[in-house]
């Protein structure tokens, strides 16, 4: 009998925590409308404010400042807009900042004009460049409008952590508003949006053990807010219309509070099964890129590139090991090429990078499987190209 398939792509979606599982299933009989006056729709509305609560808790901020959204994809399309109201007073974004590493969600500018829409470089060991973020924003045409700066905190790809924090004071500097991806964050480092100095953050249910179909649009405060982009009957507030998708928002604060708690217990055994794995792979193959290896990444990313084997080759050998993991990242519905993240750090993409993401049931046996795997297809690499 084969063994059971090994998945090794969490950054792309996590299996569902048990605690959103049992969450999900002790919900499952809350059917009322969460907008109803009546006491079925009073106990919906409860069930979505405490799931909230807890996804407010997971970036240290309020309830009040967390609007809910089907996903990260819809609260990055929020919040990009040149369109805000500072209370009940108009405010017009002039440009978007964006660096060169960002999510697809955020490079294609939410609801900003392509010409106003401008990439902060990043350094070639995949950081933003903070300087080249000044200079930007030193030459901001201030008559035109703020700036709005975007800068994810880990990048799905090398995992590589950004110096957000430094960049708020830039962007603060300047007068400009930053919008933070904390997408592969969450659950991987502790979240303060204020220590941050984030003005928005967005978030995502399926990266941290919850259901697919829910994510929020989490602001420093309730003053400042988007025009809304879907518009209706004007549920989350006003700021974003629909009736609430209540079992995927319940499994969302269930796998916000269980990430939480098991924060510190997590990362430390995440990151012993990274390092052996990594040991192993250099073990089986000496010549083996590891990405970012030398700053700062989150416990459970590995970002590689194995030469003389394209991404895509890599991926397919893998998935017939059954072994699943990624060729970059699985936002562009499956569509494998080079990685933009590669690019702009000014590395060779011709071969592409894979993707190996670990999660809180990932086991020291399945990283021994893992490197097996990894040994066998980087045999077959040399074999084949001895043949040639």
């Amino acid at each position: 009998m084969a063994p059971p398939r090994l998945y090794l792509d969490w950054n792309a979606t996590a299996p569902l925590h048990p605690a959103a599982r049992e969450a999900i299933m002790r919900a499952i009989d809350i059917f009322g409308n969460p907008n109803s006056v009546h006491g079925e729709g009073r106990a919906a509305r409860a069930a979505i404010e405490c799931a909230r609560r807890k996804v407010a808790a997971l970036v240290g901020t309020d309830a009040g400042n967390v609007i809910f959204t089907s996903g990260a994809t819809e609260a990055a399309n929020l919040v990009l807009t040149p369109d805000f109201r500072m209370g009940r007073t108009p405010l017009q974004l002039g440009r978007l900042y964006f660096s060169a590493i960002e999510h697809p969600a955020v490079r294609e500018g939410g609801r900003f004009a392509r010409e106003k829409m401008t990439e902060i470089p990043v350094t070639s060991a995949g950081i933003v460049d903070l300087n080249a973020l000044g200079t930007l924003l030193d030459a901001h045409d201030k008559a035109a409008g703020l700036p709005m700066v975007a800068i994810m905190l880990v990048n799905n790809e090398t995992g590589i952590v950004q110096p957000v924090e430094a960049a708020a004071k830039i962007v603060h500097a300047h007068g400009g508003l930053l919008v933070v991806d904390a997408v592969q964050a969450a659950a991987r480092i502790g979240l303060d949006i204020g220590r941050i100095g984030a003005d928005f953050m967005i978030v995502s249910s399926h990266k941290i053990g919850g259901p697919k179909g829910a994510g929020a649009l989490i602001a420093r405060g309730e003053a400042l807010m988007p025009r809304p982009l879907i518009q209706g009957g004007g549920q989350e507030r006003g700021h974003r219309s629909g009736t609430q998708n209540s079992l995927a928002l319940i499994g969302f604060g269930a796998a916000a509070e269980a990430a939480a708690d098991e924060l510190e217990a997590r990362n430390a055994a995440i990151g012993a099964l990274r390092e052996r794995l990594e040991a192993g792979m250099r073990q089986a193959a000496t010549d083996v890129v590891i990405h970012g290896e030398g700053g700062e990444r989150v416990a459970n990313t590995i970002f590689f590139t194995l030469p003389g084997l394209k991404a895509e080759t890599g991926q397919i050998a893998f998935d017939l090991e059954g072994v699943a993991l990624s060729a970059g990242s699985a936002c562009s519905s499956g569509r494998l090429g080079e990685s933009h993240v590669l690019t702009a750090m000014g590395r060779d993409t011709k071969l592409g990078g894979l993707r190996i993401s670990l999660g809180f049931s990932t086991t020291e046996e399945d990283i021994d499987r893992a490197i097996g795997a990894f040994a066998k297809i980087a045999c077959r690499r040399r074999s084949a190209g001895e043949a040639a």
